[in-house]
């Protein structure tokens, strides 16, 4: 499992402390800083779950070439017949 790495300022988390939780619930850590210095992480804990990425631009690239499936299986149960 590979983390996602950000960093933000004490003041940046206290502003920002639920959507730093909801970030680090994704699979994301967050070294939070001061004064330009780690201090503190937020990590997910061990085997956490991380939710899977979308796969909209994967389903998008799909070029489909041929006929409908529908058309091949039907052609094919007339051929079957005889």
């Amino acid at each position: 499992m590979r983390l996602t790495k950000a960093s933000v300022s004490i003041k940046q988390a206290r502003e920002n402390f639920r959507s730093l939780l909801d970030r680090v619930s994704a699979g994301e850590e967050i070294s939070l800083l001061r004064r330009g210095k780690e201090v503190a992480r937020l990590s997910p804990p061990k085997g956490a779950r991380r939710k899977l990425p979308s796969l909209d631009a994967f389903r998008r690239s799909i070029r489909v070439k041929g006929r409908p499936l529908s058309e091949e299986v039907v052609r094919g149960r007339r051929e079957e017949r005889y």
